[in-house]
């Protein structure tokens, strides 16, 4: 009983460190790439050790309720982790080479 009720908490705690990362990537003000690389970077290993607690408690449960081995790769907050952090760093990919090499707008001055 208290796996079927550590199981929703967890992942909870999965998806917000997750949301997490994305905002220390993309809506904090950094003062150079660096640091932003930096403090992604640190969100992103503190998200990935939750995710692997999370996971080990679904395993666990699955364990339990199957009565067969589950892989850890397997669970759902490892795969939530996994496709979150490789589509954040496309994204930050992207919006560093647009921001390096790429203008928006027209300068209109006379």
């Amino acid at each position: 009983m208290l796996l079927e009720l550590a199981k929703p908490v967890t992942f909870t705690f999965c998806i917000l460190s997750l949301y997490a990362v994305f905002h220390t990537a993309f809506l904090v003000p950094a003062t150079t790439l660096r640091q932003r690389i930096y403090d992604s970077l640190a969100m992103l290993a503190l998200a990935g050790a939750i995710a692997i607690i999370s996971g080990l408690i679904f395993g666990e449960a699955e364990h339990v309720a199957d009565r067969r081995e589950t892989k850890l790769s397997a669970t759902l907050p490892v795969r939530i982790f996994c496709w979150g952090a490789s589509s954040m760093l496309l994204l930050f990919v992207i919006s560093w080479y647009l921001e390096t090499y790429c203008i928006f707008y027209r300068d209109v001055r006379f």
